[in-house]
Formats: C-alpha cells, structure tokens, sequence
C-alpha cells in the first residue's frame, strides 16, 4: 500500500505559440476564467481555472505535434456548447457515441484537441466499459 493517495487531477498542460491567439480561444470563445500564474515563474504562461482544477499553457517557438491527444472540459449542455462553438465559427470534430455521454471536439488554435463533454448519467464501468486485450 502507498504511503499517500492521489487525491484528483490537479492540472492539464499544453504548449501554444502566440498568447494573444490562446487568450482569445480559452477566454473569450470558450470562456474560461484566466488567473494569474505563479509571480516566481520568469516565463510565458496562461493559467484557467476550472472549479478546482487547472489549464496551463506554457508558451514555445513551436506548436506540439497534431494527434488524437486531448483533454476534455465537462459542459453542462453539450448541444449548447456545440451550438455557442458553432456560432463562433469552430469547426465540429464529431466522435463516437459513448455510454451516458454526449460529447464532440474542437480544436485551438495551435490544433490542440479539446473535448466538450456533457454526462447523460454517471459512467458505469461494469455495465458501460470494456477492458482491451
């Protein structure tokens, strides 16, 4: 047994290239609540709080590679969500439907993957899951 325990998902972080451009993606078209990073940091960094959890973009000469990775921000109305995307010109990645969720992607603009989730039900890994081989 550990000596300590994982308590939840502190945060998520990604790399952006130009702080205006993802200060307006994350704050203005998604909304997000900016604070301010930590004073000691001597480096490019924008913080978004979400309900006790944290996104971190740390500024780099070049943006990360495209791929499926993601994160994923719990939406109270998934269609609303789509639909405020939508009105902002976003393009709609549409994905599987999974047990008790709806749920798209979006992507930033330096081509980070953002899901939008909105939970039907509590997940049910014993009736909704699968392990692979």
């Amino acid at each position: 047994m550990n000596a300590f325990r994982f308590t939840h998902l502190d945060h998520c972080t990604i790399l952006i290239t130009d702080v205006q451009k993802s200060r307006k993606f994350y704050g203005e078209t998604l909304g997000l609540k900016e604070v301010a990073p930590p004073k000691e940091f001597d480096f490019a960094a924008l913080w978004y709080e979400l309900g006790g959890q944290f996104l971190h973009l740390l500024l780099k000469p070049q943006p990360d590679s495209v791929s499926s990775r993601h994160f994923c921000l719990h939406v109270s109305d998934a269609a609303a969500a789509k639909a405020h995307c939508l009105e902002r010109g976003l393009a709609i990645e549409e994905t599987v439907k999974i047990s008790a969720a709806r749920r798209f992607f979006v992507r930033d603009p330096d081509g980070n993957r953002v899901e939008l989730l909105e939970w039907e039900r509590p997940y049910a890994p014993e009736t909704d899951g699968r392990f692979s081989a």
